[in-house]
């Protein structure tokens, strides 16, 4: 967990196929000069790009990431208040605005924008990441005004000795907004891009850093036997309903698609199917083309008629392109491998 929030980057040339050659090289001359750190020229250049197309998601984002480096920090959240209301289907705006809010001190307003971009993307882990720490900026701010309250409360005065002891000391150097990655990779989301620093709290209400992993006990239980694979359970099976619910996917196939899901899948944060259902079939059908790639496809354990299977998954559309890590505990039902929970990141 980290007091630094993630600000997501856009890579330009986003979507290749639906842009003109011109497109192209404006966006990536922009991210160039970015690179370069000639961010008032690349100003000057995004705004040119936008008096011709004033709805372009791609170079109004990049127009966000510029005026966050110039430190034009309520302008960049203008920015994206307005893109996200262009664009409700796209989570990154959501969570660049919560990213800056946050910077702000804005932690409620953080946090209903997050909310925002994983209800339009659940599996966005960035947004996860963020929203936590959110959640624990708020927690720290709570228990140390109960404490202003009531100087006794030795309640409060534990869970706050027990949240910062978990947190690093100091913080780690952050730079203030994520820059455009290399021109030589278009239309990719940066999964693991710098962070925008949140502003430096009072001492009484010292901003959370660095998580550090709970200290295992001295005694160590006996490590558990893996489970074996079931016999006859193979794992071309398991890998061939991976990849036949990708190309679903990628079809844009959504009846196909949501046919891979066991009727007891964990929905994110436990939503009605009903409800999660209908979120992924307006995600599946909205983009104009999608393509859904998995590499290092990895089989687990198979015990009884369960199993797991990891792999990285790398997303593109004509609007956004992201890389996850992504694990799938998959049931067998029927004979057939069925997906019963999703697991974004390592």
């Amino acid at each position: 967990m980290r007091a630094a929030l993630r600000l997501v980057a856009l890579i330009v040339g986003l979507a290749l196929a639906t842009l003109t050659h011109s497109q192209s090289d404006d966006l990536q001359d922009i991210s160039r000069l970015m690179k370069q750190g000639q961010h008032s020229q690349a100003l000057d250049r995004v705004n040119q790009y936008l008096a011709t197309k004033p709805r372009d998601a791609q170079g109004r984002f990049l127009k966000g990431l510029v005026l966050v480096e110039l430190k034009k920090i309520p302008e960049a959240i203008d920015v994206y208040a307005k893109l996200s209301q262009d664009y409700p289907e796209l989570p990154e705006p959501y969570n660049n605005l919560a990213v800056l809010y946050a910077a702000q001190g804005h932690y409620e307003k953080a946090r209903q924008a997050l909310e925002m971009s994983i209800r339009t993307h659940p599996s966005y882990a960035t947004a996860h990441e963020n929203l936590g720490d959110v959640y624990t900026k708020l927690a720290s701010q709570a228990y140390d005004k109960a404490l202003q309250l009531d100087s006794t409360n030795a309640a409060a005065q534990t869970k706050l000795s027990l949240l910062r002891e978990m947190i690093s000391g100091t913080n780690r150097p952050t730079r203030t907004a994520a820059q455009p990655a290399k021109a030589a990779e278009p239309t990719k989301l940066a999964a693991a891009a710098p962070k925008a620093a949140a502003p430096e709290a009072k001492p009484a209400t010292a901003a959370p850093a660095q998580v550090k992993p709970v200290p295992a006990p001295d005694a160590k239980p006996a490590a558990a036997k893996a489970p074996e694979k079931q016999a006859g359970a193979s794992d071309e099976e398991l890998i061939k309903a991976v990849r036949g619910w990708a190309q679903a996917w990628s079809k844009k196939d959504v009846d196909a698609y949501l046919a891979f899901y066991a009727r007891d899948f964990k929905t994110p944060k436990g939503e009605a199917r009903g409800a999660w259902e209908k979120s992924r079939r307006q995600r599946v059908s909205a983009p104009k083309h999608i393509e859904v790639e998995l590499e290092g496809i990895k089989v687990g354990a198979i015990s009884g008629n369960t199993a797991t299977v990891t792999f990285r998954q790398h997303y593109r559309s004509d609007s956004i392109k992201a890389d996850s890590r992504k694990t799938l505990v998959m049931v067998r039902v029927d004979g057939k491998w069925l997906i019963q929970q999703e697991r974004v990141g390592n």
